[in-house]
């Protein structure tokens, strides 16, 4: 296991603990997807188109870059 296992672990874990948190509160607001929704302001027509064009490019980009 190398640093960069544990770095990159150790963030997926503290984010997972951060959902499950969220999740469990009352609060709304506090789950991953509702603050993406608020930063790209998806109620909005631009902003849905702004989301849309960024989450596409980057999952073609990271298919790219898995697979090739």
């Amino acid at each position: 296991m190398t640093a960069a296992d544990v770095v990159w672990g150790g963030l997926l874990a503290v984010g997972a603990g951060v959902e499950v948190w969220a999740l469990r509160n009352s609060r709304p607001g506090d789950t991953l997807s509702e603050r993406v929704r608020a930063w790209f302001r998806v109620r909005t027509r631009p902003g849905a188109a702004v989301f849309a064009v960024a989450w596409t490019a980057f999952a073609a980009w990271f298919l790219v870059h898995i697979l090739g």
